[in-house]
């Protein structure tokens, strides 16, 4: 199934979104999925979440279709954001936003706080640790919002901001997959 993916569970479980053919897109794999909403089962419903970089929005529609509250996608590719639209009115996913736009500079606008982020940038950009401090320095997390970062797997993240704990970390193939606990200073 090229430029086609499917929901792994929760409501849309089984039904297929298709995404841009572009080569910069880089679905998260369905077992990786699969994994890390494992790891989030109890976070997600009622959540409020933030998918950074959404490209095919495979995390932003998971999270949604297992009962996220409100998933707001973030995506500069204009060709892609139109697939994510397509996504949501196919999908009547009145929970998803979709915002067509560079991340840095969305996240240097006002800040609303998420209880969860998916941070997976195309991996050439080489902006995790800038957008991990934009995301702590600007107020984007609640005192224990969890981020979810994915990364090359030869990549060794270093410089998160010092209130962040890793909770997990896997590879699968050429991908590195953490997931963050966002610790409140106060």
């Amino acid at each position: 199934m090229q430029n086609k993916l499917r929901i792994i569970g929760g409501e849309w479980r089984s039904r297929v979104i298709s995404f841009d053919d572009d080569p910069d897109l880089r679905p998260t794999p369905a077992r990786v999925r699969e994994t890390l909403f494992n790891w989030l089962q109890e976070d997600i419903a009622g959540s409020h979440c933030l998918d950074l970089f959404s490209g095919s929005g495979a995390l932003g529609f998971e999270a949604a279709s297992r009962g996220a509250k409100k998933v707001t996608l973030v995506e500069n590719n204009p060709k892609a954001c139109l697939k994510l639209r397509a996504n949501v009115e196919l999908l009547k996913a009145t929970q998803v936003q979709v915002v067509s736009g560079d991340v840095l500079r969305y996240l240097a606008s006002d800040a609303e706080t998420y209880d969860l982020v998916f941070l997976d940038p195309p991996f050439a950009h080489n902006c995790t640790v800038e957008v991990c401090h934009l995301l702590e320095d600007k107020g984007w997390l609640k005192p224990h919002t969890k981020i979810y970062v994915e990364t090359p797997a030869s990549l060794i993240l270093k410089g998160l901001p010092k209130n962040w704990q890793v909770l997990r970390h896997k590879t699968a193939g050429e991908v590195g997959y953490h997931l963050l606990a966002h610790k409140s200073n106060s």
